[in-house]
């Protein structure tokens, strides 16, 4: 879709300089609307979207980001926004509609510091001495916490997903993110953790029985069947060995012609295929493997020497299903069958079953020991349901991942935010010149995620927001930060502590998505025209590139 073309005169018609003026708010408007759209979707009595799909699917969510994906827009600077959340949600994972109001709220502050005639470039500078001080308000008023204490792990996820649709089940939600997060979670040395959920923690939704039944296998499953009936179903503490390579007769690598003059020639050559099969299966009995599963194909004739040796084999198994396999039972993926050795075998699983469920069959292989990849099983009445639980799951195990990377917390529903205005309102009094007047616009923009909160329950914004401002300043007047924890309750739209409510959350988030809205603002505000690129078809000339004349 073409960029919209606006054509800029920076030039007013009294001669005064206009900083791309018409560009700038049509910048601030689009990513306004983008923030309306979703600004309805924060906190625990956030409104739901219906987005219709051009195949005439429909998906009910409060997921910004989600949402976000799903919808299309024209506009330049409204396309810049979407990437927002894109980035949120890679980054940390949770804070995508957060991050998506916060730059929406920046722009439209600074909208008013436009009009004052002060320059764009003066505005960018206090945004950034802003989002500084901003930044050691947070490190203020984190507290620690301890990764392995269960009680205040789940009070953590729970502030994550007390605003998504399995709220009703939070108990079980917060218990299948922080067993995924603590099972795929590996010490790399020097104190620091890997966790790498998108990898090696796999969603797999199967409609059908209830959501309760969901649960976090001790190792993996996959969509797969064996590939012969004579093979074993069920296996305890089975030998398992990876394969990168087929079990069929390799053909030749370019086209290859044989003249055949002989009968016995043709015999010759299916020989010598049998043969090659024979000699890889050999190959693979010599470990005394009791399963055997490779990404490629196995031909018939392999499956036929495999089943005379009581081994079982998958065939066709997705790399990323085939890389959680090794990392669960401790075998190493082989790229031909002649090189292995006995150090790949994996002898970490402690069962491997196949078992049907609805109408297809699925491998598990489980029990395993120390398994450092695990599969999330999720069971639900329809896949609508199930999509919406794997969104609001993913966000709970960016909380937990988060956590253990970075174990401090901040006051939630919009506690932190609070703190965060008051303390740069206070510190805005002392900078001198034009700049006072952006930095505090952005303490005024941090306002707003309080505000929503106090509309999206129904509450009066005016009186409560004034309550909380109170009681952040009179904090501020006593003991350093001593009420940076009081925010708003969502449902019912109070002021209340957040110590005593419990609801906490990452520091790692509330950092990212002060950041990259602070920063997008800034590359917005930084654009002072858009112009559209020329089609293809006009910038190409005669061949030759010159004019023929």
């Amino acid at each position: 879709m073409q960029a919209p073309v606006v054509v800029m005169n920076t030039q007013t018609p009294g001669g005064e300089r206009q900083f791309g003026r018409k560009a700038q708010l049509s910048n601030i408007t689009a990513a306004k609307t983008v923030a309306d759209i979703i600004r309805s979707c924060l906190g625990p009595k956030a409104m739901l979207k219906m987005l219709l799909d051009p195949m005439g699917g429909i998906v009910l969510t409060n997921d910004g980001h989600a949402i976000l994906r799903e919808i299309e827009v024209a506009h330049p600077a409204a396309k810049s926004m979407i990437e927002l959340s894109r980035t949120q949600d890679e980054e940390v994972g949770d804070g995508t509609t957060t991050v998506i109001i916060l730059a929406g709220e920046m722009l439209a502050q600074a909208l008013p510091q436009l009009e004052r005639n002060i320059h764009p470039v003066v505005i960018i500078q206090a945004f950034k001495r802003a989002l500084a001080d901003a930044l050691a308000i947070i490190n203020e008023i984190a507290v620690d916490v301890d990764i392995n204490d269960d009680k205040a792990m789940y009070q953590l996820i729970n502030a994550s997903i007390g605003t998504k649709f399995v709220s009703r089940w939070s108990e079980l939600m917060c218990s299948l993110a922080l067993k995924a997060v603590r099972t795929v979670s590996v010490d790399i040395g020097g104190g620091k953790k890997e966790v790498d959920i998108k990898r090696y923690a796999r969603v797999e939704k199967i409609p059908g029985g209830e959501i309760e039944d969901s649960q976090v296998l001790d190792g993996v499953m996959l969509n797969k069947d064996i590939t012969h009936p004579k093979m074993r179903r069920k296996i305890e503490n089975p030998r398992v060995m990876l394969l990168d390579c087929p079990l069929e007769y390799k053909k030749g690598e370019s086209q290859t012609n044989i003249e055949i003059s002989k009968e016995e020639d043709w015999n010759r050559i299916l020989q010598i295929e049998e043969e090659q099969i024979k000699a890889m299966c050999d190959a693979i009995v010599a470990h005394k493997p009791d399963l055997v599963i490779t990404e490629k194909g196995v031909s018939d004739l392999a499956q036929h020497f495999l089943v005379k040796n009581n081994i079982t084999a998958l065939r066709r198994v997705r790399k990323t299903d085939n890389n959680r396999i090794a990392r669960a039972t401790g075998a190493t993926i082989v790229n031909s069958v002649f090189e292995a050795t006995a150090s790949d075998i994996g002898t970490h699983c402690g069962l491997f079953e196949i078992s049907k469920i609805g109408d297809e069959y699925f491998t598990f292989l489980t029990k395993c020991k120390d398994p450092k990849a695990c599969t999330i099983l999720l069971r639900g009445p329809s896949k609508d349901i199930l999509n919406e639980i794997e969104r609001n799951l993913h966000d709970a195990m960016g909380v937990a991942r988060n956590v253990i990377w970075n174990p401090k917390l901040c006051p939630g529903g919009g506690a932190t935010e609070m703190a965060v205005a008051v303390g740069l309102e206070k510190n805005g009094k002392l900078i001198e010149g034009v700049a006072q007047w952006p930095y505090r616009a952005v303490a005024e923009a941090m306002e707003v995620i309080p505000r929503t909160l106090i509309q999206n329950s129904g509450n009066s914004p005016i009186k409560v927001l004034t309550q909380l401002r109170a009681k952040h300043a009179e904090g501020l007047e006593g003991e350093k930060n001593s009420n940076s924890s009081w925010g708003i309750d969502g449902d019912s739209g109070k002021v209340v502590d957040m110590k005593q409510y419990g609801v906490w959350e990452p520091m790692a988030v509330k950092e990212q998505s002060i950041k990259t809205a602070v920063e997008s603002a800034c590359l917005l505000l930084r654009v002072d025209d858009i112009v559209a690129a020329k089609a293809a078809k006009q910038a190409s000339g005669p061949i030759g590139g010159g004019n023929e004349e």
